[in-house]
């Protein structure tokens, strides 16, 4: 077995201080202290001067609810004024609990899609749990996907030239399980000018009672113990519900059936050194079975979370397969 990847020792002690920062201020009542996790999850503003050739932009939905999106946009220095770039709608990870659409580590990530993937990277900041839990951030999901739907492209917020018709839905942990439920929602409705080609589904956060071998193997990795998630889960879901939820267990009884379901074509990533991929690799088969165009990537080596270190060969090559997923799909 190949040993676990080397992380960057500038990473190490980020990831120390933020695991350091979630766990002192989850309480054992199932709710978290606000105050003391914003000293481990640094917060970057918007920046319409291009940052590592991307420019950024805060656009608020509704502000009684603290909904908004940050949008990224590669610089003219990287893009053509008469090409039309496509659009990511993102979604955050952190266990449905932590982190924000302004956060340092997904400024950094959305920054680095829109650059190396030359498109518009519509970064959505929903509600967390356990203040806002289910079905709550799945509401806040899809409402800026309908917010963006309706949007003047000519306001003058999008300095690029955005092609809305080419959008593609991506998250990772958490916000793979919601990019997932975002699209079953889509499925029925009406759009004017979004046309969902495809879902990015990375290391996605499902689950069930029952407990499974990675969950069991690797339920200490550095990124994502199993307690985490445990808890993550009773912060989110409803109270008196197990992991069996529909919302964890997509592939459960009670789910809606997917062979009536227009889903978009969905890339699921795993990585095998991930307490989750056992989950990933069945909601793959789950689509699979339902005759949904889908493929899985597996990089062997990743452990949960590796797409924030652009240092890993894995990070470079999820770039190169969202990018083929991509090209694809928009062909289509």
């Amino acid at each position: 077995m190949e040993t676990p990847p080397k992380l960057p020792w500038k990473f190490r002690i980020l990831l120390r201080l933020h695991s350091f920062g979630s766990f002192i201020s989850r309480r054992s009542n199932i709710t978290v202290n606000r105050f003391l996790i914003s000293f481990f999850d640094p917060k970057i503003p918007p920046s319409s001067k291009p940052h590592n050739g991307v420019s950024t932009h805060d656009v608020v939905l509704d502000s009684s609810r603290s909904l908004w999106f940050r949008l990224f946009f590669p610089s003219s220095s990287l893009v053509a004024n008469n090409v039309t770039l496509p659009v990511i709608v993102y979604y955050h990870g952190g266990g449905f609990v932590f982190f924000s659409a302004n956060s340092m580590a997904y400024d950094d990530l959305c920054r680095r899609l829109a650059r190396d993937l030359r498109v518009v990277v519509v970064s959505v900041n929903y509600r967390l749990s356990p203040e806002h839990p289910y079905p709550i951030p799945y509401e806040d999901g899809f409402e800026a996907l309908k917010f963006l739907d309706g949007m003047d492209l000519d306001c003058g917020v999008f300095p690029v030239n955005v092609d809305l018709s080419r959008c593609f839905l991506a998250g990772d942990s958490a916000g793979g399980n919601l990019a997932h439920h975002v699209a079953v929602r889509a499925s029925n409705y009406d759009f004017n000018k979004v046309k969902i080609k495809g879902l990015i589904a990375i290391q996605p956060l499902f689950g069930g009672e029952q407990r499974t071998n990675s969950e069991i193997h690797f339920k200490e990795s550095p990124m994502l113990t199993l307690e985490q998630t445990d808890w993550s889960w009773k912060a989110f879901l409803p109270n008196g519900s197990d992991r069996n939820h529909p919302a964890a267990h997509v592939f459960g009884a009670g789910v809606k059936d997917m062979l009536s379901t227009t889903f978009p074509a969905t890339l699921v990533i795993v990585g095998g050194r991930d307490q989750l991929q056992d989950w990933q690799k069945r909601y793959y088969k789950w689509l699979k079975e339902a005759g949904k165009e889908v493929d899985l990537v597996e990089y062997p080596n990743a452990i949960h979370g590796f797409y924030a270190v652009p240092e890993l060969k894995d990070s470079s090559l999820l770039i190169k397969d969202a990018t083929d997923f991509m090209h694809k799909h928009m062909a289509l």
